[in-house]
């Protein structure tokens, strides 16, 4: 009798990227409105370096096509942020937010709302 065994797990490399950027979009992609869900805190994250997010993703919004077609080109995850931010001039955590995002119309207004209260938030 053969006896097998299972192959170690690959330890994958938890970056500040990987870590805080599904925690974001989870804010932002929520369903329903304000009064059901109330927005928790910020996780560890500066406004500023959101509204950067924000502010890149909305930009590649209104290139959808092109991004749709960036996205289909690459075989994996580390290219298709690579050919993003150099496509695009985005960041790399523009870029990783930019992956995790459905590029629906509802998706774009959503982010468009939370930029605008974050920009007023930081104009007072």
């Amino acid at each position: 009798m053969t006896m097998t065994y299972a192959q170690p797990l690959a330890r994958r490399r938890y970056t500040r990227a990987r870590l805080a950027v599904p925690a974001l979009w989870r804010q932002v992609i929520r369903t329903g409105d304000k009064s059901e869900h109330a927005m928790p805190p910020e996780p560890d994250r500066s406004a500023f370096t959101q509204l950067e997010i924000y502010d890149g993703v909305l930009s590649a919004f209104e290139r959808r096509d092109e991004v749709a077609e960036v996205l289909r080109s690459a075989p994996d995850r580390a290219l298709a942020v690579r050919r993003l931010r150099d496509r695009f001039a985005l960041s790399h955590l523009q870029a990783t937010a930019l992956l995790d995002l459905p590029l629906t119309t509802e998706c774009r207004d959503r982010i468009a709302q939370r930029a605008e209260e974050l920009r007023s938030a930081l104009a007072r």
